[in-house]
């Protein structure tokens, strides 16, 4: 009995040092998306509100209602409850003690994109959705840095304009492509995409719609191979701002769909397949009530409740976790950095730990 203990006991430690297989890492979010949404799928009591936008909305109910949370959240998210629960390790459900917050107060986009990248809060200083350059070095920086690669190697695309600010501490560092920003150069494909976002506009001035920034971001992973590539998606949010619950039902479906895509190319690249880590998570939660769930913000506790689902080499396929400690949002930022082989321990101003399912 002792000797197998001894045997697991050194397996255990020697897995834990070992070199991660993770060669590049993909990191995709969707705006706003509530943890209720992702868990549980069409919410009982918004299904029916004139006052959310589902007054109208038979289509929609007939598409995604279902009568258990189970059903509902596979009818919202095929690919997401069907196979990547099956490759994955999913934070974030409440009702499972799976917690996992922001530790910025503000609970609004700026301050939990950049303590996504940063792997800390800076709420005496991003104080709310100002466009100014992030004061602090993001891992996308960090990671250009440590493995020595070209600016094309690290990329950013992302729907709302916001980005080109909070992506990078210098500007310049890595490539970013954000909101109504044209495509220079590359092949046919990328300018006819840069073209048609200037004419397919949305209700919003800031921000494009997520099918142009997820076809470009898709169409540069197969052209210029970076090794690090962060795609942020918006629609989810400003449907929810516009408090049309039937188009953020939407927004999410097409987000599951993109999920399933960027999978798929994953799998089929050889510079990818068996290499590459996925991170999935979003920026903050809303509100549970009938006069919250658009919003979020510092007088809306639960937009501190967020989530995450990893996938990848190195990171064991766990499903959806349940009873284990609370995570953080500024936890994102060491953990890519470790599945990159990059050491975050010594790096003062990254307060998170990485997360090892």
């Amino acid at each position: 009995m002792l000797k197998k203990l001894f045997v697991v006991l050194v397996l255990s430690l020697s897995l834990a040092g070992q070199t991660p297989r993770t060669k590049n890492v993909i990191l995709i979010t969707a705006d706003g998306v509530r943890w209720q949404d992702l868990f549980t799928g069409m919410d009982p009591m918004l299904k029916d509100e004139k006052d959310a936008g589902m007054k109208d909305a038979a289509d929609r109910r007939a598409r995604y209602w279902r009568d258990t949370p189970e059903a509902r959240r596979e009818q919202l998210m095929p690919f997401f409850w069907k196979d990547l629960v099956k490759r994955a390790a999913i934070y974030g459900n409440v009702t499972k003690n799976s917690p996992m917050t922001v530790t910025n107060t503000l609970r609004v986009s700026y301050p939990g994109y950049s303590e996504i990248l940063t792997g800390h809060s800076n709420d005496a200083v991003i104080d709310g959705n100002v466009n100014f350059q992030n004061p602090s070095r993001t891992v996308l920086e960090i990671a250009r840095e440590k493995l020595a690669l070209d600016r094309s190697k690290v990329a950013l695309f992302g729907s709302w304009d916001s980005f080109k600010w909070i992506g990078e501490s210098k500007p310049g560092t890595i490539t970013i492509n954000a909101g109504y920003e044209a495509w220079e150069g590359g092949n046919a494909r990328m300018r006819d995409l840069s073209r048609a976002q200037m004419m397919a506009l949305p209700p919003w001035d800031d921000a494009r719609h997520d099918y142009f920034t997820f076809e470009m971001a898709m169409e540069y992973l197969r052209t210029a191979k970076p090794r690090v590539l962060f795609i942020t998606l918006d629609e989810t949010d400003d449907w929810a701002h516009d408090k049309r619950y039937d188009r953020v039902l939407d927004s999410i479906h097409y987000f599951d769909q993109c999920l399933r895509e960027l999978f798929g190319a994953i799998d089929s690249m050889p510079e990818y397949k068996g290499s590459t880590s996925v991170i999935v998570t979003t920026d903050h939660g809303r509100g549970d009530k009938l006069d919250t769930w658009s919003g979020h913000g510092k007088k809306i506790p639960d937009a501190a409740n967020v989530w995450m689902a990893m996938a990848g080499p190195d990171t064991r396929a766990a499903g959806e976790m349940h009873d284990v400690p609370e995570i953080h949002q500024r936890d994102v930022a060491p953990t890519i950095l470790s599945l990159l082989g990059i050491d975050p321990s010594g790096m003062k101003e990254i307060l998170g730990r990485p997360v090892k399912p």
